[in-house]
């Protein structure tokens, strides 16, 4: 995956400097590091994973001190082994010492929703199936977690509410039925909106179908034969996308299935922090 353009990401990570050294700055390292040291830190993978967060670690030392020589060793996307040196940093041991934590904070949750996803989309090996994020991410960083996905080898689903129309059980309720929302959203949309259904049963799976104006049908909390059945019953008409209990243990079964995607929340908000240390 191609890195995002700098800008982007760093209101982010200024935010997050701000957060950490307002309003005093480091008040430790200028009572006890002399101004004028200098030091070479390495950010070390202390267990294995697939890496994500360098480029936001490297903007973050750079924000504090653009006098630092940041080097990445292994790009965001790529595998990691336990002991392996991901980053190097050279300059001045306070600059260092006031950009780590916000750094590795920022690389720590990459790398483990990266790694996460990795292994989900391990377990779709030989189907045409796609593993995808949602919009369970934590506020504020949904930019920073949906590139970790992708480092991952995952599918980012919509960013925002403005990306693309999808119809859920309570906007099935509020506007009162499937075909209500189908021929709304079929009057409301443009030539570059896509239309996403979420269905629960086999019942409304056959009438959106049958309706019409969907691009995509969310198959939402089916067991696996029912999600089996529901693509023998769209013979490929539109893409389907499974959700709802997607367990690391159920992946590989559903992708058997046949379905076009998996989404998942736990990629981004049950992410276990992936563990890494800066050592001078």
């Amino acid at each position: 995956m191609t890195n995002l353009p700098d800008f982007l990401l760093e209101p982010v990570i200024r935010a997050a400097l701000m957060e950490d050294l307002s309003p005093m700055g480091d008040v430790t390292t200028r009572a006890v590091v002399p101004a004028t040291t200098r030091y070479e830190a390495r950010v070390n993978a202390r267990e294995e994973g697939v890496v994500s967060g360098m480029q936001v670690a490297a903007l973050a030392f750079r924000l504090v001190d653009p006098a630092l020589a940041v080097t990445t060793h292994v790009a965001d996307g790529h595998p990691c082994g336990k002991g392996q040196c991901l980053m190097t940093i050279s300059g001045s041991a306070a600059s260092i010492l006031m950009g780590e934590r916000v750094a590795l904070n920022f690389a720590g949750r990459m790398t483990g929703i990266a790694s996460l996803t990795a292994s989900f989309v391990a377990q779709t090996r030989g189907t045409k199936t796609r593993i995808t994020c949602t919009r369970k991410t934590t506020p504020g960083l949904r930019l920073i977690e949906k590139t970790a996905v992708a480092h991952g080898g995952g599918s980012n689903h919509r960013f925002g509410l403005s990306d693309a129309i999808l119809i859920k059980d309570n906007h099935i309720a509020a506007a009162g039925g499937i075909r209500a929302v189908l021929e709304a959203a079929k009057a409301a949309r443009s030539h570059m909106m896509r239309v996403e259904l979420e269905v629960d049963s086999l019942d409304q799976l056959e009438q959106a179908l049958s309706i019409g104006g969907a691009d995509v049908i969310l198959l939402d909390n089916m067991d696996t034969p029912t999600l089996r059945a529901a693509v023998a019953l769209t013979k490929g008409r539109v893409v389907l996308e499974a959700s709802g209990n997607m367990r690391l243990d159920r992946i590989a079964e559903v992708a058997a299935t046949g379905v076009d995607y998996i989404s998942s929340g736990a990629l981004t908000h049950s992410a276990r922090t992936f563990d890494l240390g800066l050592d001078f």
